[in-house]
């Protein structure tokens, strides 16, 4: 699978090591991020440039800041983008099985700076993303009713 992954500098050490662990497990990942951390990195820059090369390329997408919500908001705003910051595995799943989301947003910054319990452990967030990218669309006609209507206010 076709990876376009991007984070800001929050979420650059999480972004390094999702590559890495999704390129063994034999996915194809396009980095949109710096090469290195940098502490003047913004979530919508990255974000953006993920989202409308997701939309494009019908890829799937994951984008990492501090909480995961700022990648989220602006990932949506681009059309054709159903992006979700989800902080479980059930999250994950209902999200692709329901409304067939194509950006996955996560919470990467460094958990000393930030309220504890927030960030996952990258394991529960290797869990996250394994669940998220091998879940399928239900198909369900009322799942494709709702995208649908998405798809008319991004009109």
């Amino acid at each position: 699978m076709n990876i376009i992954i991007g984070a800001d500098h929050a979420g650059f050490t999480l972004k390094e090591k999702l590559a890495l662990w999704l390129k063994k497990k034999g996915h194809k990942i396009t980095d949109i991020s710096n090469k290195t951390r940098d502490v003047n990195d913004d979530y919508p820059d990255i974000s953006q440039q993920v989202a409308q090369k997701v939309a494009k390329t019908k890829s799937k997408g994951i984008l990492i800041c501090g909480t995961g919500i700022g990648v989220c908001i602006v990932a949506n705003k681009i059309r054709g983008i159903r992006a979700v910051a989800a902080p479980t595995p059930l999250f994950a799943k209902l999200s692709r099985q329901d409304e067939d989301t194509n950006i996955l947003c996560l919470a990467g910054a460094d958990q000393k700076k930030h309220v504890q319990g927030l960030h996952p452990s990258i394991t529960n967030t290797k869990k996250i993303v394994h669940t998220w990218l091998n879940t399928r669309f239900s198909s369900a006609t009322r799942h494709i009713r709702r995208i649908n209507k998405i798809k008319k206010i991004e009109q």
